[in-house]
């Protein structure tokens, strides 16, 4: 989480999760991004194994689902994300209005708008009903796993 940019911070939770985040900002620094859900695209049959037959729209509905599915663990940590061959970030198209509102499972930040997504998308976890426009403009793009 400290640097450098462009790189895959996963860290295990709760002794019995793997999260993952990308790092953002210049190295010495604590920003980072939390992967919070996917659309599985390809290898699903595979992610349904590792996740327990589950729906599609569950597999990687949320961020230790996500590692889960795509069996990530601290084995990953430190991937380049712009020039790595195991996991990597693509552009996507833009996936529309993007929201913010609380996050969740967390005690404290509960007053900052730090959870972003995009409303009605039956892959992101379920989040608290509270949620307005972020005003910001993200940006789409496809993190690629191989394993």
């Amino acid at each position: 989480m400290f640097g450098p940019p462009g790189r895959l911070y996963v860290y295990f939770t709760y002794g019995m999760h793997f999260c993952m985040n990308v790092v953002t900002g210049p190295a010495g620094h604590a920003s980072a991004v939390l992967l919070r859900a996917g659309q599985p695209l390809e290898g699903i049959e595979e992610m349904s194994r590792r996740r327990g037959r589950r729906p599609i729209t569950e597999l990687c509905s949320g961020p230790a689902r996500w590692c889960q599915a795509f069996d990530v663990d601290r084995g990953l940590d430190d991937e380049d994300l712009v020039h790595g061959t195991m996991v990597w970030i693509e552009r996507a198209d833009s996936p529309g209005a993007v929201v913010s509102g609380p996050r969740v499972g967390v005690r404290l930040g509960r007053d900052r708008d730090w959870r972003f997504h995009v409303p009605g998308d039956p892959y992101v976890s379920k989040g608290r009903p509270h949620v307005r426009s972020s005003g910001q403009a993200l940006e789409t793009v496809i993190v690629t796993v191989l394993v």
